[in-house]
């Protein structure tokens, strides 16, 4: 048989009568006796079984009748070369209802690759799995590890992804992340006032978290020091010797809040905090996370400040840096204060002067010991008071005076030493006083769940693209972007694999086909695109 005649053949056919014979079959099987039988989980079961089939049979139907549309011009490739060559042409895609096999027609030249516009206008991607699996795989792994991603995925649907196009199909999911928030910037520099109505302090704060790599994929001077590294025994970690060595990945967050006036009194815990006041507390608002292990801190610090500059354009806010003492962060945050002509309060995150505190009260007392306590208490009292200097002073004094062993003096000085080096940051007073955060509680939070919680699962050791993709579309889902994103990325898809091909992009498709897609009934039924 000929091209044409298989191509007529096929053309002639009944799609949707499958379809409707399996819908007829599951409707005459649910109204005899024999099911009154089962209960309701067994008819869930089985109804989701037919379902799957039935949905099946009636996508594979729509898709043959798109894919029997003809381009209503000459198809051109991008070069200019058209494609006078026509057939209808099989594939095979696997989405969520199962595989699905379906014909469309081709378009080629003598020389190079066919093009299909029915796939383009599907917006079927290059491999054989849809969007649809695509997204799926991508929403669970930003919780599950990859076994149990794939194991999810095949119990609630027909479709089974092997682990190495898993991964794949998760590092082609987030390709478009830098791409879409770059988008995002641009929108909101093109508004006139964007986050007019928030509230009045912007708040940019960043930490890094260690993640566990594979070898090859650690920075070059974690690399070179691994190696370097010989434990002294073989099978045995001795105090002090690290198993794995860890890529740090930069986290930040740009968030708005509402100043809250509080007394170092009611910190400390000296003051009782009336309800009403605690349920008054702001919380953030317009909050985004987000984290990477492929850049450099620099870049994401880079970042944030460009995503305060396009949500203040204007700098009628005020700007406030959290952050944990780090010096190469509180350099790069005044060099892009200085850079984006902002002024800039940086604040020194108040729970590690309180951590330093507490080492340096284990040098007089015993851990255990209530002292500890009273110790931190009153320092940390002072240091809320603006006087962190004095505190610095204090503590090497009593340290002295007690002639404590080499060994527990250094806890002491270097307490004294951040105390003293980071008194710029740790003006207390006047930040209570303003209603300004002193502690870095977002930025913490986000380190333990945007990054520890996955990517510190029991055994993981990661590849360097792998860790980026699954920090990318976690970020997306812990700052509610996700759906927006998915919708952008389709749409990048589209543009990437179809319409980039063509000379002046997809070509439209003619409208004159009818359901059952049978010539001597075109022109009854138009497709109607959503």
């Amino acid at each position: 048989m000929s091209v044409l005649a298989r191509s007529l053949e096929f053309l002639d056919q009944d799609l949707f009568s499958p379809a409707t014979e399996l819908f007829n079959t599951l409707i005459s099987n649910l109204r005899i006796k024999e099911t009154n039988a089962m209960t309701a989980s067994e008819l869930e079961r089985y109804l989701t079984e037919k379902f799957q089939d039935l949905v099946r049979e009636a996508l594979q139907a729509k898709l043959n009748m798109i894919g029997a549309l003809e381009a209503e011009s000459v198809v051109k490739r991008s070069d200019g070369v058209a494609l006078p060559r026509k057939k209808l042409v099989e594939r095979t895609i696997k989405t969520t209802f199962g595989n699905v096999t379906y014909k469309r027609w081709g378009y080629s030249a003598e020389t190079g690759p066919s093009l299909f516009p029915a796939d383009g206008h599907l917006n079927l991607p290059a491999e054989k799995y849809t969007h649809e699996v695509r997204r799926l795989v991508s929403e669970d792994i930003t919780k599950l590890s990859y076994d149990e991603t794939l194991e999810v995925l095949s119990r609630r649907s027909p479709v089974t992804v092997p682990k190495r196009q898993g991964l794949e199909l998760v590092n082609r999911a987030a390709q478009d992340f830098v791409d879409f928030y770059n988008h995002q910037l641009n929108r909101l520099e093109d508004s006139d006032a964007p986050f007019k109505d928030s509230s009045s302090l912007l708040i940019v704060t960043t930490d890094g978290k260690g993640v566990v790599m594979r070898h090859e994929s650690l920075r070059e001077a974690t690399r070179k020091a691994a190696e370097k590294e010989q434990h002294k025994l073989q099978n045995r970690l001795t105090a002090g010797e690290k198993k794995d060595r860890k890529r740090m990945a930069q986290v930040a967050s740009v968030f708005t809040i509402a100043p809250h006036i509080r007394t170092a009194e009611e910190i400390v815990g000296l003051t009782p905090v009336l309800v009403e006041k605690k349920k008054q507390r702001p919380r953030p608002e317009d909050k985004r996370v987000w984290a990477s292990v492929e850049r450099e801190p620099d870049q994401v610090i880079i970042e944030m400040f460009q995503e305060g500059q396009a949500r203040d354009p204007r700098h009628e806010k005020q700007w406030i840096a959290l952050v944990d003492g780090n010096k190469k962060q509180l350099r790069v945050m005044k060099e892009q204060a200085k850079a984006f002509d902002v002024t800039l309060t940086i604040i020194i995150d108040i729970i590690h002067v309180i951590e330093y505190l507490w080492k340096a009260s284990h040098a007089f007392y015993k851990e255990c010991d209530s002292r500890c306590e009273q110790f931190v208490t009153q320092r940390l009292l002072l240091v809320l008071h603006g006087q962190s200097s004095q505190v610095a002073n204090e503590i090497q004094t009593l340290a002295m005076e007690g002639e404590l062993p080499k060994k527990k003096h250094k806890a002491v000085d270097t307490c004294a030493a951040y105390l003293r080096n980071n008194q710029e940051f740790l003006q207390y007073d006047k930040y209570l006083a303003q209603g300004l955060p002193i502690a870095t509680g977002v930025i913490e939070g986000a380190c333990r769940y945007l990054v520890k919680d996955r990517m510190d699962i029991t055994g993981a050791r990661w590849g360097l693209t792998g860790a980026e993709a699954v920090l990318r579309l976690r970020s997306l889902r812990v700052s509610s972007d996700f759906d927006e994103y998915w919708c952008y990325h389709e749409k990048m898809e589209q543009e990437r694999n179809h319409s980039s091909k063509y000379e002046n992009g997809l070509p439209r498709l003619s409208d004159n086909n009818s359901g059952d897609a049978c010539p001597k009934n075109r022109g009854k039924l138009r497709l109607v695109k959503g």
